[in-house]
């Protein structure tokens, strides 16, 4: 089936936003929610969803700065594109997020061909935001990678009732490692927590064309999720 754009109802009532969905070959599996980063729904995001498909996952991208800003799509290897990211992220309203989230993960379970089972996966601010869906959405799993603010919500984490699998960046400039600490001291040992780090690596090691681009531990992570993801949701 083609990748398509769907309208999702917000659950205050406030209005619709948009999600990019792509399907599997067969049409039909689990769903897997990819949480943009910072730049919207932009194509390394949709990339992320084809890809998901081709491994026979359903996979949705919901747009969370409709709030501020309908579709936006940014480059990250633009200066000033990053600056409106930044402006994004610092007037994100990160509840308003996660209730947009669990509409998703509403959707995604009642989605055609979905079996029900659904995952959510972020990176950057999404990472921060499959932490917070582990612990505030009904999502089966969630992964997070590189998320940047983990280290500021840790007294949620005894609410994680799903399974969390966390990508570490050793070298993050956005998550230092006094975050880094933080967030071990206080999920190292949580029965539903999978902790990897990555050493010598830099944020966004796993944005494939990115500056801190690392292939090796791209791949290293993506296998672990791809395992992760199987075990979690079929």
């Amino acid at each position: 089936m083609p990748a398509r754009t769907i309208n999702i109802d917000a659950k205050d009532q406030s209005g619709r936003f948009k999600a990019y969905v792509a399907y599997p070959e067969s049409g039909s599996g689990s769903v897997v929610v990819a949480i943009q980063e910072i730049f919207g729904v932009n194509t390394p995001m949709r990339l992320i969803c084809d890809k998901l498909a081709e491994d026979g996952y359903i996979a949705i991208c919901p747009d969370l700065f409709w709030r501020q800003e309908p579709d936006i799509q940014l480059n990250d290897k633009l200066s000033k594109d990053w600056d409106r990211a930044f402006e994004l992220y610092k007037g994100f309203d990160l509840d308003k997020g996660i209730e947009d989230i669990a509409a998703t993960i509403t959707t995604a379970r009642d989605i055609e061909g979905s079996s029900g089972k659904v995952a959510v996966i972020g990176y950057c601010l999404g990472g921060m935001l499959a932490y917070l869906s582990a612990c505030r959405t009904d999502a089966d799993a969630a992964i997070g990678y590189y998320g940047v603010g983990i280290d500021g919500k840790l007294d949620e984490a005894a609410h994680i009732k799903g399974k969390l699998m966390l990508h570490i960046a050793r070298e993050d400039g956005f998550v230092d490692k006094q975050a880094q600490a933080a967030i071990h001291q206080a999920l190292d040992g949580h029965d539903h927590v999978i902790m990897h780090d990555y050493a010598d690596v830099d944020h966004a090691f796993a944005r494939p064309g990115g500056t801190h681009f690392d292939q090796a531990a791209a791949e290293k992570a993506n296998a672990r999720t791809a395992a992760f993801l199987k075990e979690n949701i079929g």
